[in-house]
């Protein structure tokens, strides 16, 4: 049948000539052809189909049958649904069965609640049961038993993990489950109280290993100890055991070294109980030295064999439980009473402690070995890590010392000199020991001078150049924390000293000058530390090992403390000077008096200011600041002289008395300034003369004797340049000559020629 239906190629019934352009169009001869060609191809086909129909008539027949069958099935089944339709629709009936299936139904889930409900009655009523079981097992005896149900019924119960909307019985029952917890935990306690007694007195462990309490009896420590591992209480239960064999037996063990030794024993109490017993007893030689602690050690390795053998019955888990609990105190006991102590006081013998340090690691070992502590925890090797680290801990406890002492030298000086130092002033030479005991009189490293230092400063050098010099002579280990040793050390005058003197930088005082120098030391001597020592040091120290950022901070405060009594001083004569209220109207007698007062304030505030200051400051410093001061009064007296819109002749002249008398009571301070001015100029070829350094002093001067100058005189002064030269400007002389002189033609023309100089 496939054959009828195989394509037909029109190509194949054309002539081959035709076929090789198949663009070119087909003529009216080949059209014809190709018509003829597929009628007759289209007869052929037919003929088959026929043939082939009659040759399949039986297979088609039955087909057709079959498919005639199935239509009239079809009709039947279309036929039924139609009356079945017609019925439903005619009565109400699905409606019934409808309700009758949702009663069904509702019925079927009231069932199956009901059941759900008693299946929980019947859980909840078994466990009530097993929990009475428990409580009557506990008073059996039968510890382990109620121990287990627990364990199973707080899985049933869900302890830990409550739901927040559960039926109220669960918490009832939960409650019920922690009672019975609770007095399970308390009859184990009271089961391990009686296990483990002590005797206080005599240091005496003994352990019990058939325990009774009440009406309960027969009952074995391994028993108790199991159940307490049941129910996850075992810490709980070796709490206060291990708390006791702390206090009662380690810590004398401990305390007392070569002392007393520890003596095992047993005593028979029932047919079929012994009592374990350790004794503590005196040593046969308690005079012995336990130099390497291996006493201290084994006394405390026959505890702990004693804990695991007699107490844990060899059991791992038990022990290193008991480990945890005590380990740490221990550990602690034997750092703080026997390693700390043992560490040496000098480095020369930190060889010796090697001996120590075997020990300690086969003592640790020993504790593994019984898994009392662990042997994977790095927490747990505090003793061998302690000892392994001795360098440290020798290089801290040098360091806390150092800083301690320099704290207390820091403290304790008072920083007070004595009148007759201030007198006589400092030696002439550098002795480093100054007239009493609380000063230094030291020399400056990159300063060709000498200061006075409080006794504080210089111990505290003296200190570091110590600690330094065993940073030369040590452990790069050992080095490090000695270096930072010295840092704070210096480090802690800036912290102590300016809190230690706080009320004294607010006055001027000597307290204060001696701490500028003490700052002033400490920088210079901080500088020069690196190129003293840094050689020396260790080569690992000597890449990190710096002092010079410490110097500016310390010169810093010099500079701070030095312009502080600066303005104090100023701050006092300018108060002083106010008093004077201008200088105005001194030919009244209470004005003169007024303004004379004022001036011997001002020259008594000097006279005070250059007793505190000149035996202390350094001269270069002395003279500068003192200079500073100078300049701020007689600049001020000056301007405020100028700014006197009128004066009278006698008040001229009063006034020039008053700067006269001033200067005069001030000749001291100058020719002590000028002394000091030659002294350098004669040393280092100094320039500066004393008119350059006080530039008021030279206009004051002037000052007094413009005041009973004539008016051509003052004229011809500013016009030789030498007012301007006295620091005069051209506005304050003219008003000076308009205070003193009358409008006049004269004086019109004096102030033409002042105005029209050109300086």
């Amino acid at each position: 049948m496939d054959a009828l239906f195989d394509a037909i190629n029109v190509r194949d019934l054309l002539p081959t000539g035709d076929l090789t352009d198949p663009t070119s169009p087909l003529s009216a001869p080949d059209l014809r052809l190709l018509i003829s060609r597929l009628e007759s191809h289209s007869l052929q086909i037919k003929s088959r189909v026929k043939s082939y129909l009659l040759s399949h008539h039986n297979d088609f027949s039955s087909l057709f049958s079959l498919c005639n069958d199935a239509i009239l099935q079809t009709n039947q089944i279309s036929e039924k649904v139609s009356d079945l339709v017609h019925l439903l629709s005619d009565s109400p009936v699905h409606v019934e069965i409808k309700e009758i299936v949702e009663e069904a139904s509702l019925k079927m889930k009231e069932v199956r609640v009901k059941r759900e409900l008693l299946e929980l009655v019947r859980g909840i009523v078994a466990i009530s049961e097993r929990l009475r079981g428990v409580r009557g097992a506990m008073k059996d005896g039968r510890l382990k038993f109620a121990a287990q149900e627990l364990r199973k019924l707080k899985t049933a119960l869900r302890i830990g993990d409550e739901e927040e909307k559960e039926p109220v019985v669960y918490g009832l029952l939960r409650k019920e489950w922690f009672d019975c917890f609770e007095e399970i935990q308390e009859v184990l306690e009271r089961f391990m109280e009686n296990a483990v007694l002590f005797d206080p007195d005599s240091g005496g462990v003994r352990i019990k290993n058939q325990l009774s309490i009440g009406g309960t009896s027969g009952v074995g420590l391994d028993t108790v100890l199991e159940t307490l591992e049941v129910v996850e209480v075992l810490h709980y239960g070796l709490a206060k055991v291990a708390d006791k064999i702390i206090k009662f037996v380690i810590t004398p063990a401990v305390n007392s070294g070569s002392s007393i030794t520890f003596v095992e024993d047993s005593e028979k109490v029932l047919d079929d109980s012994v009592d374990a017993i350790l004794k503590m007893v005196p040593s046969s030689n308690p005079q012995m030295e336990d130099a390497d602690g291996k006493t201290i050690y084994s006394g405390v390795i026959q505890v702990v064999k004693f804990i695991f053998e007699r107490l844990c019955f060899q059991k791992e888990s038990w022990i290193r439980c008991f480990g945890r609990l005590t380990w740490p105190r221990i550990s602690e006991l034997i750092i703080a009473n026997f390693l700390s102590k043992a560490v040496p006081e000098d480095a020369s013998k930190l060889a010796d402690f090697q001996n120590i340090i075997k020990s300690t690691s086969k003592f640790e070992t020993d504790l593994k070995e019984m898994k009392f502590v662990s042997a994977s925890d790095s927490a747990d090797q505090k003793l061998s890590n302690f000892a392994e680290n001795v360098e440290v801990h020798f290089a801290s406890r040098k360091k806390t010392e150092t800083l301690a002492k320099a704290r207390n030298l820091l403290l304790q000086c008072d920083f007070a000199i004595p009148q007759e130092y201030i007198r006589e002033g400092p030696p002439l030479k550098s002795t480093g020991e100054a007239n009493n005991s609380s000063e230094h009189v030291v020399d400056l490293l990159f300063l060709s001078e000498r200061c006075v230092v409080s006794k504080a400063a210089f111990q505290l050098m003296d200190l570091v150049h110590n600690t330094l010099k065993d940073v030369c002579m040590s452990s790069p280990r050992v080095a490090l924390e000695f270096y930072h040793a010295a840092r704070d050390a210096i480090l802690l005058y800036e912290a102590v000293i300016p809190v230690k003197l706080e009320r004294k930088l607010d006055g001027i005082n000597q307290v204060a000058v001696l701490m500028h120098n003490d700052c002033l030391y400490l920088s210079q001597e901080i500088l020069g530390l690196a190129f003293e020592y840094r050689s020396d040091f260790p080569s690992c120290i000597k890449e990190n090992a710096v002092f010079v950022d410490m110097a500016p901070r310390f010169h810093v405060m010099a500079e701070d403390i030095l312009h502080r009594q600066i303005q104090l001083a100023v701050f006092n004569l300018k108060e002083a000077i106010d008093v004077a209220d201008g200088f105005q109207n001194t030919h009244q007698m209470q004005q003169f008096e007024s303004a004379k007062f004022s001036t011997d304030q001002v020259v008594f505030i000097l006279e005070k200011v250059r007793i505190i200051w000149e035996p202390l400051l350094l001269p270069s410093i002395y003279q500068k600041s003192m200079c500073m001061v100078l300049e701020s009064v007689f600049s001020r007296i000056a301007r405020d002289i100028l700014l006197i819109d009128d004066m009278a002749a006698d008040e001229t002249l009063q006034l020039q008395r008053l700067i006269y008398m001033m200067l005069e009571n001030l000749a001291s301070i100058m020719e002590s300034l000028i002394a000091k001015i030659r002294k350098e100029k004669s040393e280092d070829n100094s320039r500066y003369s004393l008119d350059e350094l006080i530039p008021s002093l030279h206009k004051i001067r002037k000052l007094a004797e413009l005041l009973d100058m004539p008016l051509k005189s003052i004229t011809n002064s500013w016009e030789s340049g030498e007012l301007f030269s006295c620091g005069f400007t051209m506005l304050e002389v003219q008003c000076f000559i308009k205070a003193i002189f009358a409008d006049s033609a004269l004086r019109k023309e004096c102030l033409w020629r002042i105005e029209n100089v050109s300086l």
